[in-house]
């Protein structure tokens, strides 16, 4: 895979990722955009196939059957299984695409140290969650279960994404501190049990007179099965009795997320994340993953980290720093800190294929795999022809409530939502670099001292010595007024930003509709602002105590939203808050439209106590967790749309009423009450799919192509597969220290090469290296330099530095990064220092 600077799992997953590149068949289909010559994409417009349809599908050893039985043309589960792996490599029926951003992690309940019925909760102790990295054994786990398919992990950091490379001398400092070592995980947990005020008897621990008794939550889908079970050996060996409680995702969802920890209702759940893009800068996952700030869930809410971590993650997470080298340094302190609260233990990341059937073309993002491309619905076809129907298998679907607030976070559940969605800007799959979709040009501009980089022509990047926030933008919500408030109301001196974002939309875009025939109106790019605003105000009925440590990050750097243009739209966004790439910025400040008429429906909905649009507050009030498209919130959504057409009622009145007049609202009712008759439910896009209709019972979902889709079908068929560098690294196996002047006394050789042919040294960002004694200490970094042929690099430690490796065996670990894919890829070599005299061996 992507590499830990682990030898032996290294060699063998970057094994199994050269065969899958290389595979001759169905998984070498043409490129993206190439078998359609004869086909004249641009006379369609939006999605190339004509229906998709989802069904459960979770068992992993079917796909291969299924496909070659043509029942089933797309999975959205990765393939992480070696068997179900060879099959599905080995089928003339079927391709496949790899993908590297899957993590599996142990979750923990950090509530306590008592619970809601009086038991001990042993993870409630930070030095307890510590302790159980050095108990696990991540080599056993990566190769024993999921057999060589995965990649081990200690740290909150994708070892497949840019971070990590950039910060591998740290993590690898992490790594040995933290490797396995069962005797001191045991022996700090026995310390810490016993301060706790718990007894160690005949081997089981005890207290206030009962067993410890520790909840394990399995999951069952995948290879988590065996992780759950793994762990659960472990504790019970640790003395602990261990209840395994097996679940799917939709029943363990019901439990770790929609419930409160202290309840005790789980203690340990095997956790799985999948980023759906690449993320090039991974500043946030201190925050998300460790802090209330992640997520409105209880489980989120119970998360108390110490004050230097939170206080740090959240400066991470408004990207509050000076420069890169001031970045990088709260990154490593970060790390340190991370491991030190262990709210999840990292296991491994895994190599997944995205199964398909060989004649069909999407995609693929390098992180997300097929379930995260931001992509699949736009390139989505057969390779020989336009239209048709697909059906999709998934192990998961309405796995949580769908509301477009804070509804299902679910991977599956989201690449449904994303193919009825027409975001403002979507994610290259390759190297993560946002590309404009309703965007016809951007420019930022921002304070000297921040640091920023652009990639793409798409965008402008300017700086300046001061940026003033205009008196008129927005800065504040008046609840009580039902107004926007001003900069120059809300200060008194002029207020500056560090950064701003100028956003020019399409000419057409408010030519452009929502799926129920509805043209798209300012008020659906304010009414989203507004309720932003409104969810965090306890004077509001739509207020969330478990949305304000999000809330309150946002505010710390927000300063203020202009709308300089309504047609065409152009909207200024201030902020402190930056991201080393530009593309980026554009992307996350951009605002994106929501039809206001649907949201609206929630909003009355959660006023009068009847849903809540967030978990957390639907536990709090005993009501349901709203959903737009099944279940019993939908009849409570119909009823408020009857209310709301028969008063031609505007969610906020006082803001919108010079946004929308009556003709629109009762238009915009109209159409939705046409919509929910015909389909039954109210989840409203604009994306290349319409959700046609839901079956939950019978487990399936139809997606229909949305005609009326603005764009040529062939706009995103350009992509074809990503550019990952294959790397060789060469050297003596046993080599000494030469002459005293300090010269060169061994040179190891890098080839870095795609598909057999040199690597374009104009698209290689850095290849540095990392040199290791014995004892896993660091002795030098630095960059390779160019070996004179394309594509060769040399590694030339100097006299001084063998000497400082001692006698033993040592490790030489490269990294390299391109221009072409955000994925850097990893190689080592193992070679033993002898003293001055000793023989050299070539290999």
């Amino acid at each position: 895979m992507r590499g830990l600077w682990l030898l032996g799992a290294t060699l063998i997953l970057v094994g199994v990722v050269a065969v899958a590149l290389r595979q001759p068949g169905p998984s070498s289909a043409p490129a993206m955009g190439q078998a359609s010559a004869e086909v004249d994409l641009g006379a369609r417009r939006g999605a190339l196939v004509d229906q998709v349809v989802f069904t459960r599908e979770d068992e992993a050893g079917r796909v291969t059957g299924l496909t070659e039985a043509g029942t089933h043309q797309v999975f959205t589960q990765g393939i992480s299984n070696p068997g179900v792996f060879r099959r599905l490599r080995d089928s003339l029926a079927a391709g496949y695409d790899l993908s590297y951003g899957t993590s599996s992690e142990l979750t923990l309940n950090p509530a306590g140290p008592k619970l809601a019925d009086g038991t001990l909760n042993p993870f409630h102790v930070p030095a307890i969650r510590e302790a159980l990295n050095r108990l696990v054994d991540r080599d056993y786990i990566a190769q024993e279960l999921y057999g060589g398919l995965a990649e081990p992990r200690f740290l909150p950091l994708s070892t497949a994404f840019p971070d990590y490379a950039r910060l591998a001398a740290t993590a690898r400092e992490l790594e040995l501190r933290y490797a396995h070592d069962p005797d001191a995980a045991r022996e700090a947990i026995h310390c810490e049990m016993a301060a706790l005020g718990a007894e160690l008897r005949e081997g089981l621990w005890h207290y206030e007179g009962e067993p410890v008794r520790l909840i394990v939550l399995i999951r069952t889908e995948d290879e988590r099965r065996q992780v759950g079970d793994y762990a659960a050996n472990l504790l019970a060996e640790l003395g602990f009795v261990v209840e395994r409680r097996y679940r799917t995702a939709e029943e363990a969802s019901r439990i770790w997320i929609a419930t409160d920890p202290r309840a005790g209702r789980w203690h340990l759940y095997t956790g799985g994340w999948i980023s759906i893009v690449i993320q090039r800068d991974q500043a946030e996952v201190f925050s998300f993953y460790y802090t209330p700030r992640g997520r409105a869930e209880p489980l989120w809410q119970a998360y108390a980290p110490a004050p230097e971590f939170d206080e740090l993650a959240e400066r991470l997470q408004r990207r509050d720093y000076r420069d890169w080298e001031q970045r990088q340094a709260m990154m490593a302190r970060a790390l340190e800190l991370a491991m030190q609260d262990s709210a999840r233990i990292w296991l491994v990341d895994q190599l997944n294929a995205s199964a398909r059937a060989a004649d069909v073309e999407v995609a693929v993002d390098l992180a997300g795999g097929l379930a995260g491309s931001a992509l699949w619905p736009y390139t989505l076809r057969y390779a020989d022809r336009v239209g048709g129907r697909m059906v999709f298998g998934t192990p998961g679907l309405l796995t949580e409530p769908w509301n477009p607030v804070a509804g299902s976070n679910w991977i599956f559940d989201q690449m449904i939502m994303r193919a009825t969605q027409d975001p403002v800007a979507l994610p290259d799959p390759f190297t993560g670099l946002y590309r404009p979709q309703r965007i016809v040009r951007a420019a930022v501009t921002v304070q000297e001292d921040v640091t920023i980089a652009r990639s793409l022509d798409w965008l402008s990047v300017s700086t300046a010595e001061q940026i003033v926030v205009p008196e008129a933008a927005w800065i504040d919500w008046d609840v009580e007024a039902g107004r926007f408030v001003s900069v120059g109301e809300a200060h008194d001196a002029p207020l500056t930003a560090r950064t701003r974002v100028r956003v020019r939309y399409d000419a057409d875009l408010f030519e452009q509709r929502w799926h129920d025939g509805s043209p798209l109106s300012l008020a659906d790019f304010v009414l989203p602002w507004i309720l932003a605003f409104e969810r965090a105000d306890e004077a509001s009925r739509l207020f969330d105590p478990a949305y304000l440590p999000t809330f309150e990050v946002f505010r710390r750097h927000f300063r203020g939203w202009h709308l300089v243009s309504r047609d065409p739209l152009v909207i200024e966004v201030y902020s402190d808050q930056g991201f080393p790439d530009a593309e980026t910025l554009v992307a996350t400040r951009a605002p994106a439209p929501q039809p206001w008429h649907a949201l609206a429906l929630g909003i009355f909905a959660e006023r009068q106590g009847e849903l809540a649009f967030s978990s957390n507050k639907a536990d709090r009030r005993r009501v349901d967790w709203m959903s737009l498209v099944a279940g019993p919130s939908v009849p409570i959504l119909a009823r408020h749309l009857e209310w709301a057409r028969d008063r031609t009622a505007s969610p906020f009145p006082g803001m919108l009423d010079e946004l929308l007049d009556e003709e629109e609202i009762a238009a915009r009712y109209r159409a939705l009450a046409d919509w929910h008759a015909e389909r039954g439910h109210f989840w409203i896009g604009n994306g290349p799919f319409l959700l046609d209709s839901v079956h939950p019972v019978a487990g399936s979902l139809v997606l229909e192509r949305f005609r009326d889709f603005p764009d040529p079908a062939d706009k995103w068929q350009g992509f074809t597969r990503p550019a990952i560098p294959e790397l060789a690294l060469d050297g003596p196996l046993v080599t000494a220290p030469g002459p005293a002047d300090g010269g060169g006394a061994a040179t190891f050789r890098l080839a870095v090469t795609l598909e057999g042919e040199p690597y374009p040294p104009q698209a290689i960002d850095r290849v540095q290296f990392l040199l290791f004694d014995g004892r896993g200490t660091l002795v030098e970094r630095g960059e390779a330099e160019p070996g004179g042929a394309p594509g060769h690099w040399r590694i030339a430690p100097s006299s001084a530095t063998l000497a400082a490796l001692g006698v033993g065996a040592n490790r030489l670990e490269v990294a390299v990064t391109s221009h072409r894919v955000a994925l850097p890829a990893f190689a080592s070599h193992v070679f033993a220092t002898v003293p001055p005299g000793g023989t050299e061996a070539s290999p």
